[in-house]
């Protein structure tokens, strides 16, 4: 006998046979997009107006369906929703339920709508508020930065290049270099939420909606900036996936590398600062390790972050136009890209706010060969060229290194051995307060720089 058509999926018509259980288990999607089913509400509540406007539905059935919907969004908010298996996404899941709620006239709800541009429309609603939440938590970070750089100004500290000590420099200064690449970061998010915030539903499968629905209602009453205007374009692009994983990329990047530079500072050979305890763990043997895994995990989050955006670049670069089913393959990388750059965000945002800093380590690390440019520019200053006073005082650190002496261990008759430009004032050289004090540029290390640099990052939390 010939099977009946397999009505409980929403294209089941066109088949008699059965799906393969293995394949309807690598077809569903239910397991991880349920996490969507606020915004497929949303969006069905908003459609259900539209077809009401078109005279599809009356106004009574319209508010019922209303009420359906939000009956089954209610559901979900409680845990008490229920899954059947043939529930194939949450699209599925939510008309199926809607149908056992308010009968047949749940059935209207898909009219001239395709899951195509559900799930578009489903995807951006949510990302969207996921994206208001990641905004908020990077603020977080970012004040909690600012804050303490402005409390801890007077700390003096190595600065590197290569990982060796190259100029004093504030510990501020640190911290503050670390919170401007988060505040580019966060002009970025905000640069791409218009991106974001496109409205698809309205598009159908590909050709457009044949009911001619108010998609300019549509945009208003779900939030959006602005209306796809191509449906081949509107069902098909995940463009705004990419960039929010390019986002979380770099903004992981630029976590990790200062989750690095404070797993370096927070070790036995600089102890320039100590994680909390509640940040940090420690070995299974070793009774004396405290490890910052919390760092460390942050640290290697980032290849799991750039490796979803990788992954589904790929998928995306060979599909033709329009909705394909490697689509469904955009869920997972984003979903565990919002979850992870959240949390990060947060755990990082605990790490700084309380971090131990212990200012007399960082100051003892200071030693004078790291004034060597300073005396190169004393003689600049002397009306010496540049290129020439960085030799001398190469020689100079040269020959203090002969004697295994400091460079303000030098005598004025050393430094006169050197260059006749040296005069009685040479040992003023020798203040680490004093050099960073002339980095008074725009952008310098200096205390009236550091405090202009607080203002700008507050100024941009307040924008």
């Amino acid at each position: 006998m010939t099977d009946q058509p397999t009505k409980q999926k929403l294209w089941g018509g066109r088949f008699t046979g059965k799906t393969d259980p293995l394949m309807h288990e690598f077809n569903q999607s239910l397991r991880y997009d349920q996490r969507m089913h606020a915004a497929d509400i949303r969006g069905s509540i908003a459609y259900a107006k539209a077809l009401a406007l078109q005279k599809i539905l009356t106004e009574e059935e319209r508010d019922k369906m209303i009420e359906g919907l939000k009956k089954v969004g209610e559901e979900w908010k409680s845990g008490n929703f229920k899954p059947q298996p043939d529930d194939e996404d949450i699209h599925t899941a939510n008309e199926r339920r809607l149908s056992e709620l308010i009968g047949t006239l749940g059935g209207k709800l898909h009219t001239g709508r395709s899951r195509n541009d559900q799930v578009a429309t489903d995807m951006r609603l949510w990302l969207l508020d996921e994206v208001r939440d990641i905004e908020s938590s990077l603020k977080g970070l970012i004040r909690v930065m600012v804050e303490r750089a402005d409390k801890e100004k007077d700390y003096l500290m190595p600065g590197y290049t290569h990982l060796q000590r190259g100029q004093p420099i504030r510990w501020s200064h640190l911290l503050l270099s670390h919170a401007t690449s988060f505040k580019y970061d966060l002009d970025r998010l905000k640069q791409l939420i218009p991106r974001i915030s496109v409205l698809p539903l309205g598009c159908g499968a590909l050709a457009g909606n044949p009911f001619v629905v108010d998609r300019e209602f549509l945009a208003k009453e779900l939030g959006f900036d602005s209306i796809a205007e191509n449906s081949l374009w509107g069902v098909g692009d995940r463009d705004f996936i990419v960039e929010f994983l390019m986002w979380s990329t770099l903004t992981m990047t630029h976590i990790s590398r200062m989750a690095e530079d404070l797993i370096i500072y927070s070790t036995a050979e600089f102890g320039f600062v100590t994680l909390s305890d509640a940040y940090s763990t420690g070995s299974s043997i070793m009774p004396q390790k405290k490890n910052p895994d919390s760092l460390e995990l942050l640290r290697g989050k980032t290849g799991r972050i750039f490796g979803n955006m990788a992954g589904f670049v790929v998928t995306l670069k060979g599909l033709p136009s329009t909705y394909n089913k490697d689509l469904q393959e955009d869920k997972e990388p984003l979903f565990d890209a919002v979850e992870n750059v959240s949390a990060s965000l947060k755990i990082s945002e605990g790490v700084l706010a309380t971090l131990e800093v212990h200012p007399e380590k960082m100051r003892k690390a200071l030693t004078m060969d790291m004034l060597a440019t300073d005396l190169a520019d004393y003689l600049v200053r002397k009306g010496t060229p540049f290129r020439e006073t960085h030799h001398i005082s190469g020689r100079a650190v040269a020959l203090a290194e002969s004697r295994k002496v400091q460079l303000d261990e030098l005598s004025l008759q050393d430094y006169q051995g050197l260059s006749d430009k040296f005069e009685q004032d040479i040992h003023n050289v020798f203040d680490f307060e004093a050099s960073v004090e002339r980095r008074d540029a725009i952008g310098g290390t200096s205390r009236r720089m550091v405090e202009r640099q607080v203002q700008v990052l507050r100024a941009a939390l307040e924008a």
